[in-house]
């Protein structure tokens, strides 16, 4: 077998010098606040009862979808899933895509144009980044959560350049700081100089509004927005995301997303467990909800931290995603292993995939996490801290 490349291999030895490199960790019974299960449904067996029986009652015992959605693989239940989707998320249609990076990548490589122009937050998602990347538009990064700093930018390209459109591109919550824009006063700057608006609504699905629905809804601004993706592999625990907007833009993907056309269709089995979830998150009481349980978490976790005057050391946050600075690789990876060894799983985030000096521990909240097990991960993190 032939070797790695010598440049390859010295970038590799780069990352192991750095303590910054990633290997593929065991699974180990431990509390969980590492994973985006934020309402248990990966787990839960009733969601995993009932998506098997749609599959009988449909006789739809498959493996696979056996080709992509415009050859053999649109099957059955795509349909009603899209449907299902859309109208949960008022909105005109949904387009269902293999992953939140196969939507990303298949969204902003078609959409923006030659002629056209995307401003992007500047911590926007690496699917984001790598979508803009493959996009023939010309692209900038604003300031993160800046609205100043982005409609200066709006008035300064427009002067330069006689674009024909200009896409704003934001997530509701971001996946690495917990924290989120201020999406009404954004989507009013982009309807005054008539931009494009696109969220990415991967971390807020589950979590935000009374079933779950997102930051957008939650605010009542889905009118005001152009294109919304909402991901299933966090909140709603399987796998798999949507495309939300007009039947315009549903029918341009369909005909020119490289993303959604070249490749083999989730197979019936994902698209179950999709429509399953949602039909739980349409059937769940506004008391006692996953929904509200997890509410309550974040709650209780933002008391407790400020109980153990643990506040300046963690990004303000008010989602399910809550970040505690440790500077350094050495340091946060440490106390990530003491944590662990306490029997909670906590994920040390390192540079570069944050900027050095900005090493975090990345905890993630659930509506299973007990009011116990936050105080006692609390009541850890300030006796290893301080």
């Amino acid at each position: 077998m032939q070797k790695l490349p010598l440049n390859l291999a010295k970038r590799i030895e780069q990352r192991i010098r750095e303590n910054s490199f990633r290997d593929l960790g065991k699974t180990l019974k431990l509390t969980d606040f590492s994973s985006n299960d934020y309402l248990g449904f990966a787990s839960s067996e009733r969601l995993f009862s009932k998506t098997n029986q749609i599959l009988s009652e449909k006789k739809l015992l498959k493996n696979g979808a056996t080709g992509s959605r415009l050859l053999s693989g649109n099957h059955e239940l795509f349909k009603p899933a899209e449907a299902l989707i859309a109208g949960f998320h008022q909105t005109e249609a949904a387009l269902i895509f293999n992953s939140g990076y196969d939507a990303n990548i298949g969204f902003f490589s078609s959409i923006p144009q030659k002629e056209d122009l995307i401003l992007y937050d500047e911590l926007a998602h690496a699917s984001i980044r790598d979508g803009i990347k493959m996009s023939n538009a010309k692209a900038y990064k604003f300031l993160h959560n800046d609205l100043e700093n982005l409609r200066n930018k709006i008035l300064r390209k427009r002067e330069e350049f006689n674009f024909a459109a200009i896409y704003i591109v934001t997530e509701s919550v971001f996946s690495m700081d917990g924290d989120f824009p201020d999406l009404v006063a954004m989507s009013n700057l982009a309807e005054e100089y008539n931009c494009y608006l696109i969220v990415d609504e991967a971390h807020a699905i589950g979590v935000f509004g009374e079933k779950g629905q997102g930051l957008v809804q939650e605010l009542e601004i889905q009118d005001k927005i152009f294109a919304r993706i909402v991901t299933f592999g966090k909140g709603l625990g399987c796998h798999g995301a949507a495309i939300l907007g007009s039947k315009g833009l549903k029918d341009y993907l369909i005909n020119f997303s490289r993303s959604f056309i070249y490749t083999t269709a989730l197979p019936p089995h994902s698209v179950a467990c999709i429509l399953e979830a949602y039909k739980s998150l349409e059937a769940s009481e506004s008391t006692n909800s996953e929904v509200e349980k997890l509410q309550k978490n974040i709650q209780i976790f933002q008391e407790e931290i400020l109980k153990n005057g643990l506040n300046p050391y963690f990004i303000k946050s008010d989602s399910a995603i809550h970040c505690c600075i440790v500077p350094g690789n050495d340091a946060v990876k440490q106390l990530a292993l003491k944590i662990k060894g306490e029997g909670f799983d906590v994920k040390p985030i390192l540079s570069p995939t944050v900027p050095k000096g900005k090493e975090r521990l990345r905890i993630c909240l659930h509506s299973f996490n007990s009011k116990e097990d936050i105080q006692g991960l609390v009541k850890l993190l300030a006796i290893f801290i301080k």
